[in-house]
């Protein structure tokens, strides 16, 4: 979406009444059939940007509609608004005046699958609904369980068959629909004596800290020592080290040799015995 697009929608306000916003998107004309058709051929015939304001504008009241249906997750209004008027802009950028169906049917889906992915960002500190599947599930266990109470067995056979999943999906979703973050560590007000954290026991068994920073410090020293060693070598043998053993780009012994102009052999000679006394620099 366009710098210019995102301009177009009334932003919410985040400090100050939300009712304030919703009464004055309220007060915004709605467009009839014919001037919401002119407006979006000029915008999608012609890019008109004032056209594309006026299309956000008088639809905004029903993003508002839309996203009051999601109050029930906790999360801040202002923001559910926010989300769906981005999902408004997208329509209204995509939206083809030709097909021959109205707006704000077009936009509907696109607001709310904004106010779906905000949701399933930040209703959870780890995500509940990650496949398709399960964010149907999520979406709609909610009206689901108002509607039928505490699930029985023979509830979660019939919302499992009314939303095309198993069983064991249901009481999956249910389980972690019904779960509460919990802190990894203590507070400050919590007794380590009687309080219990996951800090407290998990343990990573993956990695061994303590090896890790002496594998590394070893490595550190180890590469110093090689590099000292190095420069006790006369500059013929450092380089055949060099290419033959540290470059990226790596000579053989015969290229060495056509170098040098003396046989691989005494290439290989060389190396050998260089290779000797870097072993005893190092030791």
């Amino acid at each position: 979406m366009s710098t210019k697009m995102q301009t177009l929608a009334l932003s919410v306000p985040r400090i100050g009444s939300i009712e304030s916003y919703v009464q004055a998107v309220s007060r915004i004309n709605m467009l009839t059939a014919d001037e919401e058709n002119s407006l979006a051929v000029r915008l999608f015939d012609e890019g008109d940007l004032e056209a594309a304001r006026k299309l956000v504008m008088s639809h905004l009241r029903f993003v508002v509609h839309v996203a009051k249906s999601y109050a029930g997750y906790g999360l801040p209004q202002a923001d559910l608004i926010q989300e769906g008027n981005i999902g408004l802009m997208k329509a209204v950028k995509r939206f083809d005046p030709n097909v021959g169906v109205r707006l704000v049917s077009f936009a509907v889906h696109w607001i709310k699958a904004e106010i779906h992915e905000f949701v399933l960002k930040n209703w959870r500190i780890v995500k509940v609904a990650t496949t398709k599947a399960q964010r149907k599930l999520f979406f709609n266990l909610r009206k689901a369980k108002k509607r039928l109470g505490w699930f029985t067995h023979e509830e979660v056979q019939k919302v499992a068959e009314e939303l095309g999943v198993s069983t064991k999906e249901v009481l999956q979703m249910e389980a972690r629909m019904s779960s509460h973050d919990a802190s990894f560590d203590l507070s400050a007000d919590d007794d380590e004596s009687s309080t219990f954290a996951p800090a407290q026991y998990l343990e990573d068994k993956s990695t061994d800290v303590e090896m890790d920073v002496i594998n590394t410090a070893h490595d550190q020293n180890a590469s110093k020592s090689l590099h000292s060693a190095i420069k006790t070598l006369d500059a013929r043998s450092q380089h055949i080290i060099e290419t033959r053993w540290l470059s990226d780009d790596k000579m053989t012994l015969q290229d060495l040799a056509d170098e040098y102009q003396v046989s691989a052999e005494r290439v290989r000679q060389i190396e050998k015995n260089a290779m000797k006394k870097l072993q005893a620099a190092m030791a």
